[in-house]
């Protein structure tokens, strides 16, 4: 069973999680924007890769998220963990994503491999 936590105002357990792509999830119906991850676009094959990583390494962990209260577009945006691991430095370290370091203040940047930075477009308000 897949145990989810969202911490805003009180932590909310449930079983219900759903990969949008590699920088979006919804967990127990509220989607999360990965706080300082850009990751591909799912209309590119990159974005396509991403996700089903995403999926792959998010099944059958416990995902607890930590939101700051800020929303973007119908998400709410936070630093989620699976199974006690950051999945932003995960998702990045793994070479799906880049960091963004204008929302992560450079947060990641140590973990983007070269063959990401080589392949993966930044987003222009990222840079």
């Amino acid at each position: 069973m897949l145990a989810v936590a969202l911490f805003a105002t009180g932590p909310v357990l449930s079983a219900s999680l759903q990969v949008r792509d590699a920088d979006t999830i919804v967990v127990d119906g509220t989607p999360v924007r990965l706080q300082g991850v850009d990751a591909p676009e799912l209309k590119t094959s990159a974005g396509k890769d991403a996700r089903r990583w995403m999926v792959n390494f998010l099944t059958g962990k416990s995902i607890d998220c930590q939101l700051n209260g800020v929303r973007s577009y119908d998400r709410y945006i936070g630093i989620c963990y699976a199974g006690g691991e950051d999945i932003g430095a995960a998702v990045i370290s793994a070479g799906y994503a880049l960091d963004c370091q204008r929302y992560s203040g450079g947060r990641y940047r140590h973990l983007e491999t070269p063959a990401a930075k080589s392949r993966i477009r930044r987003a222009g308000y990222c840079r």
